[in-house]
């Protein structure tokens, strides 16, 4: 199938794309399905399962509440974050349920809203069923749901469907592989933002994928202005205190100190990253990038280039960034993993890197060759990353991972761009050994909050 920048680059909540965004979309649909066939009125119960690294991680990552947020209709590009809680408590509080916002009916959170770690699907650790019942308690619907990363969602069916043969129905520049896609731009004389811009608007007009760009970046922009101005402390246990704020007011102190540390720059990175996540940790909107985890790094490098690189005049600066980094996060997703319960950290903040990285390179006005170079050094030096979530929670070490990911992009970007475009690792070879990686790394470094920091660093 065709992944561009409306699919890798999704307005949502957090703290997670798989574990909170993903449920919420996976538990609305399967009601819309049963809304379609029977009619909500028909359902007198429903239930909700989750399995494997979204149980594991449940509470920590919200699944339990994401669930909930879309039986009741939620849909995460339109929540609104400061509301979601009281819709908690109420459940709660009243044992009612409405479904879909429109048909109410009892709900026992102890009985109808089961995490089982000790269960893991086949097909993906991020596993969930659904089940509705009429009022005498037969079975109206049943279906298996996996998150499988960036907010995506598939059914069982979809799970096990060969889509080979559709996978590029209506592109003009089919690609799969980084060659293939570099090898179409020497042939028709584009760059890797033309070719992407080109298969964009075989779906939908330019107009639309610059107003989602633009929507995009403005997300982005409001989530870094917000997150570092609110202070306080993160939820779920651990009494993080949130550091943006305070980092801002430091740099904001310092400011002559910019004329001076040629590195003054990068503090800000750190801050814009972290502030990103700290409001990805709370549970405030975030855009995927191309997941929640990692949703700290693009805005961070986006917001770098425009404040130190742009250029006046060059009004597509961004347009080519945002494109790039979704043509690079398509071969990860064709190709490897986003999703952190699948690869550990190194398919979250690792592509997050690597996406920035070539963003960055083709925003500077970087050759497809150094494109592909610094989207290769940034993966290259995350390769084996784990996700191992303190408490269960996208706070320890994931926000401080960001501003790091986010330094390392930048880096590799500019180490590509002082080269000739000659090199000897490719991105295809690099995409390929993060696979291999991720099949070899054990589960408790996936996202499953049973490996590395999350059992090193006491929770209390």
């Amino acid at each position: 199938m065709h992944f561009g920048v409306f699919d890798l680059f999704k307005i949502g909540v957090g703290p997670s794309s798989s574990h909170t965004v993903g449920p919420m979309k996976a538990a609305r649909a399967f009601l819309e399905r049963v809304e379609a066939d029977n009619g909500l009125s028909a359902v007198a119960r429903v239930q909700a399962e989750a399995y494997g690294s979204l149980a594991l991680t449940g509470s920590g990552h919200a699944t339990d509440k994401a669930m909930l947020w879309g039986l009741e209709g939620v849909r995460p590009e339109e929540a609104d974050a400061d509301a979601l809680p009281g819709m908690i408590a109420r459940i709660h509080e009243t044992g009612r349920m409405n479904l879909l916002g429109a048909h109410e009916i009892a709900f026992d959170p102890q009985r109808d809203l089961i995490l089982d770690g000790s269960k893991r699907l086949p097909f993906h650790s991020n596993a969930m069923k659904f089940m509705a019942f009429d009022e005498h308690g037969d079975v109206l619907r049943e279906e298996i749901w996996y998150s499988i990363g960036g907010g995506f969602v598939i059914d069982e069916a979809e799970a096990g469907r060969n889509s080979a043969a559709e996978a590029h129905a209506g592109e003009p520049y089919p690609f799969d592989s980084c060659d293939e896609l570099l090898a179409i731009c020497e042939r028709e004389g584009l760059t890797i933002p033309d070719v992407m811009m080109a298969n964009e608007t075989a779906f939908r007009p330019e107009a639309e994928v610059r107003g989602h760009i633009a929507a995009v970046a403005g997300a982005m922009e409001a989530c870094i202005e917000r997150g570092t101005r609110i202070d306080g402390e993160l939820p779920g246990g651990l009494r993080v205190q949130r550091r943006a704020p305070g980092l801002r007011r430091k740099l904001m102190a310092a400011a002559a100190r910019a004329e001076t540390d040629p590195l003054a720059s990068m503090e800000w990175v750190n801050l814009w990253a972290m502030a990103v996540n700290e409001e990805n940790a709370a549970g405030g909107k975030v855009v995927t990038a191309p997941t929640n985890g990692a949703a700290g790094i693009i805005p961070a490098v986006a917001r770098y280039f425009d404040r130190h690189h742009r250029r006046s005049g060059d009004e597509d600066a961004l347009v080519r960034f945002f494109l790039t980094s979704a043509a690079i996060g398509a071969l990860y997703k064709k190709n490897a993993s986003i999703s952190g319960a699948e690869a550990g950290c190194q398919g979250e903040v690792g592509v997050a890197c690597s996406m920035a990285a070539g963003g960055l390179a083709a925003a500077l006005g970087g050759s497809n060759r150094q494109i592909e170079n610094a989207a290769e050094i940034a993966m290259e030096h995350n390769l084996g990353l784990t996700c191992d979530p303190v408490g269960g929670l996208v706070q320890i070490p994931c926000i401080e991972r960001n501003a790091i990911g986010a330094i390392k992009a930048i880096n590799a970007a500019r180490l590509a761009l002082m080269g000739d475009g000659a090199y000897k690792v490719s991105l295809d070879q690099v995409i390929e050994t993060m696979r291999q990686t991720a099949l070899d790394m054990s589960d408790k470094y996936k996202e499953t909050a049973t490996g590395g920091l999350a059992v090193n660093v006491p929770v209390c």
